[in-house]
């Protein structure tokens, strides 16, 4: 369990479930982690949970609104100070907002903007100079299955997903040089605490969610969060070193 040891890794929305996930995995391969999220009182449990799954675990703690321009430098540099070292970027922070576009605000918009794609642009911009000096560095950008396959009533959402996929390989293309990889994660239908909340006033329960047969995808249930994760770790790993430019698909064999 050591794919990752002697790395510095920035995840971001790691209070949620594909984060939260990732930066468990993160540290139980070895590697210093910094968590940023919006909610402390989320991110605190999160990193208390990874502190009793992993001994010694090496973690840092950030409650940030990225979706503020001086977040990334101030978010980065609080990782270098602590660590003087970047190898590994995960921006998986995201919001969603529910408006045709045809209604959808120049507030919503920007929201959605800053965080969903701006904020990923930012973060890279801050640490590429880190990553760079590392020989190893990698970038992992999650997106969406939504990003190929949009939906009425989540435009602004869908289509900064799609986004985050063009910048990611364009990204992938000025960094070959300096020695930086830049990879997408497309997840599918995850059971995160954000689709719990959601379905509970359908009185709908966890438990119910996971056993129920789902026509979305091929394997036709829910992801776990956990396996989301676990490609995220192997593209941050030296065993992806060859993969750059790639959107992998983790989602069951979405049906578009």
């Amino acid at each position: 369990m050591t794919r990752l040891a002697g790395r510095t890794a920035l995840i971001t929305g790691a209070a949620g479930g594909i984060g939260s996930a990732a930066a468990a995995l993160f540290c139980a391969q070895g590697a210093r982690v910094a968590l940023v999220d919006l909610d402390p009182g989320a991110l605190a449990e999160v990193v208390a949970r990874i502190r009793r799954q992993t001994a010694g675990a090496e973690l840092l703690e950030m409650a940030v609104d990225l979706a503020e321009p001086a977040a990334a430098p101030r978010v980065v540099a609080q990782v270098l100070q602590a660590w003087g070292t970047l190898d590994v970027l995960v921006n998986n922070a995201g919001i969603r907002a529910y408006e045709p576009l045809a209604q959808a605000s120049d507030a919503t918009w920007e929201r959605v903007v800053n965080v969903n794609l701006l904020a990923y642009a930012r973060l890279a911009r801050e640490a590429l100079p880190a990553l760079r000096a590392s020989g190893r560095g990698a970038i992992v950008n999650i997106s969406s299955t939504h990003a190929a396959h949009p939906r009425a009533g989540m435009g602004q959402y869908d289509a900064t997903k799609a986004a985050i996929v063009s910048l990611s390989n364009t990204l992938a293309h000025e960094e070959a040089a300096h020695g930086v990889r830049v990879n997408t994660v497309c997840p599918g239908l995850t059971l995160t605490p954000f689709h719990v909340r959601r379905l509970a006033p359908e009185g709908k329960s966890e438990a119910d969610l996971r056993a129920e047969r789902v026509d979305a995808n091929l394997l036709r249930r829910w992801a776990d969060p956990f396996e989301v994760a676990w490609p995220i770790v192997w593209l941050a790993s030296d065993e992806a070193s060859f993969v750059t430019a790639s959107t992998l698909m983790v989602d069951g064999g979405t049906r578009g």
